[in-house]
């Protein structure tokens, strides 16, 4: 009786490793976010969600609850979990970090009737810190994300005390590279992407490929709608930097391809008040890669 029994929680036990591993392989994107979410709670990072304007807005906090705030936006396709190798280097020096998902992002309400351009996203975060009394905070921008920090201080700049602009869009600059990337819809055009985003960047597994892909597919609404506001340049911010009072600091990865180096240089030279720094071998995800470099700089322009 007892071996039976034994036997039945052996078969048992290993249908679920099977259905587990099936799983993983069909859908290894929803498993790794699975991980990264519980990482999240096991470093104190606080999960929450708050209205905004009608939407469900979530967002990740951490730090202590009386440090100075700083609010970081991420960019196109992007969600708050990728400031997470950075965010550290502020907690760490004191300050309470706060990271929206933008509408249509992360995990963040994805509403149809919503335009997803950058003037409305930026009415989103003036929104957001409305919403939780955040006054004077610091503000960063990581390149679409950059873009729409750019329109709250210019327009909101009583809301804004320091401003962090990194591998920053807004210039009325075309693209010169193929912005249907950042849509792909199979495996090269998804190694290309990568390849336009980082150096070097490490061959993609199949089964997560096609993963990735699929949930391209199914956001793809939500970047062409985004990517087509940005290119009719309603919202350059070429005439709005210049009257920037704060201090900015500028934030870029040398071998940038989506933000070259040479639009930091402009934006450098239209906020007389800026620091520009550029790390070596980092691209467009410097924040995410380059953090060990990019991170103390950040405190010691956030402690001046």
């Amino acid at each position: 009786m007892k071996t039976t029994v034994a036997r039945r929680v052996v078969w048992i036990a290993l249908l679920v490793s099977l259905l587990v591993v099936i799983g993983f392989l069909l859908r290894p994107v929803s498993y790794f976010n699975a991980l990264i979410y519980l990482k999240e709670d096991f470093s104190g990072i606080s999960s929450r969600y708050v209205r905004v304007d009608g939407y469900r807005v979530h967002y990740l906090v951490e730090g202590p609850a009386t440090g100075p705030v700083i609010v970081l936006v991420h960019g196109l396709g992007s969600r708050a979990e990728d400031w997470l190798n950075l965010a550290p280097y502020l907690v760490k020096a004191g300050f309470r970090v706060y990271i929206p998902d933008l509408p249509g992002y992360g995990r963040s309400e994805r509403p149809r009737n919503f335009s997803y351009s950058v003037h409305d996203e930026a009415a989103v975060v003036v929104g957001f810190m409305n919403a939780l009394g955040l006054r004077q905070v610091d503000l960063g921008g990581w390149s679409m994300g950059g873009w729409i920090v750019e329109l709250v201080a210019a327009r909101h700049p009583e809301l804004v005390q320091r401003l962090i602009l990194f591998d920053s869009a807004g210039l009325n600059i075309r693209p010169d590279w193929n912005t249907g990337l950042f849509t792909p819809a199979n495996a090269a055009q998804l190694d290309a992407l990568d390849a336009l985003l980082m150096p070097q960047p490490q061959p993609i597994p199949g089964y997560v490929a096609r993963d990735l892909l699929r949930r391209f597919h199914q956001e793809a609404w939500i970047i062409n709608r985004a990517m087509a506001s940005m290119l009719t340049a309603q919202d350059v911010t070429d005439a709005l930097l210049p009257d920037l009072k704060m201090p900015v600091l500028l934030e870029w990865g040398a071998v940038d391809k989506v933000t070259p180096v040479a639009q930091a240089q402009t934006i450098h030279q239209l906020i007389p008040q800026s620091r520009l720094d550029v790390y070596a071998g980092c691209g467009h995800l410097a924040p995410l890669q380059c953090s060990a470099q990019m991170g103390p700089s950040v405190v010691k322009f956030l402690q001046q």
